[in-house]
């Protein structure tokens, strides 16, 4: 299946990088959805009910109630609805996915976002009227990758791993016919998206096929002698103070003894992505959408960052040159962090 057949590179047009850069935010359940609506997204994204999302807790994402009532809302006020199906269909149960895109389209959504080649091409012959986002499960880091997905199925945009530099992310852009949506602010993740396989050592599932990491069933926490411990499936991922913040347990971010009894965070600290700071060097280089991580999160959660990210894209765009991250913003952010700190994660890298 070959949709387009130039092989030539896009260079965006003066009026294409005039167009406005959205803000994308997470809705794990229709109150979170309505949260970010009211707070300034101009879109949201969800999944269903099963395994087709990665982020497949129990208690989130919508039922088919849910998201007529949450297309409605987000559609009444001018909103976009996108829906993740950003898993990896397993062999026998690949109808799952299907009708997954098959139901998005039945909802008229305003676009289906996808990792696997075998979702795409059967939305392209069986859903064409969709607009294809290709996920930052896809893995994605190379204008060369996307020009594939665009070229086969006519992809509409990209959502770039979170491992790349801003020189890089420049990079792409210049090059590439999609548009590129990155990450703004969130949890961060230690392995490269869509490959990750390190919870399924001790769960014996894989965030990309089971659509969730440390499934909430293997969770468990415990009150001992030496402190409040997380374990997951059994084994111990952390242990904690009295009074000391606790985060949900995954295998990543857990504490090790490591060498002559350290005990530390050995793999990858607990902190948030926060690129407020860099606005506007991404408008500056044609990003197209700035992404909030976070369907996992509270309503709560989602309205206070949609409030500040509105807040800082409409100040960057309305006078990109006088343009600074705000004290308060930060501070605002810093509360709802993972670890209640931030970082500039591969973005920026000084010893480069």
């Amino acid at each position: 299946m070959n949709l387009v057949a130039d092989t030539q590179a896009k260079t965006p047009s003066q009026a294409e990088q005039a167009v406005p850069m959205e803000l994308v935010c997470p809705a794990g359940s229709l109150p979170a959805l309505k949260a970010a609506v009211d707070n300034g997204a101009d879109c949201v994204y969800l999944g269903f009910r099963d395994a087709t999302n990665a982020r497949n807790f129990a208690g989130l994402n919508f039922d088919e109630k849910a998201i007529e009532a949450g297309i409605r809302y987000a559609h009444e006020r001018g909103r976009k609805v996108f829906v993740a199906l950003n898993t990896y269909p397993q062999a026998a149960k690949a109808e799952l996915w299907q009708r997954a895109v098959d139901r998005a389209a039945h909802n008229a959504v305003d676009a289906v976002i996808l990792a696997d080649p075998g979702m795409m091409a059967y939305a392209v012959k069986h859903q064409p009227q969709l607009r294809l986002h290709l996920s930052v499960q896809g893995s994605a880091t190379n204008y060369e990758a996307l020009d594939f997905y665009y070229q086969h199925f006519g992809i509409a945009r990209a959502v770039l791993p979170r491992v790349l530099s801003l020189t890089q992310v420049e990079q792409v852009i210049e090059k590439s016919r999609v548009e590129i949506e990155v990450f703004g602010f969130g949890s961060l993740c230690v392995m490269v998206e869509g490959r990750c396989a390190l919870s399924s050592y001790v769960t014996g599932e894989a965030p990309n096929t089971n659509g969730v990491c440390s499934p909430p069933k293997a969770v468990r926490w415990v009150e001992t002698p030496q402190g409040r411990e997380s374990r997951l499936n059994g084994v111990l991922i952390d242990r904690y103070a009295p009074g000391e913040n606790a985060g949900y347990p995954t295998l990543c971010k857990g504490r090790f003894d490591v060498e002559d009894d350290k005990n530390y965070y050995a793999i990858e600290e607990p902190t948030s992505l926060n690129t407020l700071s860099l606005l506007p060097e991404l408008m500056r280089m044609g990003v197209r959408a700035i992404k909030i991580e976070g369907r996992q999160r509270s309503p709560a959660y989602v309205a206070q960052v949609t409030k500040v990210w509105r807040a800082a894209i409409d100040s960057c765009r309305d006078n990109p040159h006088r343009y600074s991250a705000k004290p308060s913003w930060i501070s605002e952010l810093d509360k709802v962090a993972e670890g209640q700190q931030h970082t500039l994660g591969a973005y920026h890298r000084p010893w480069k």
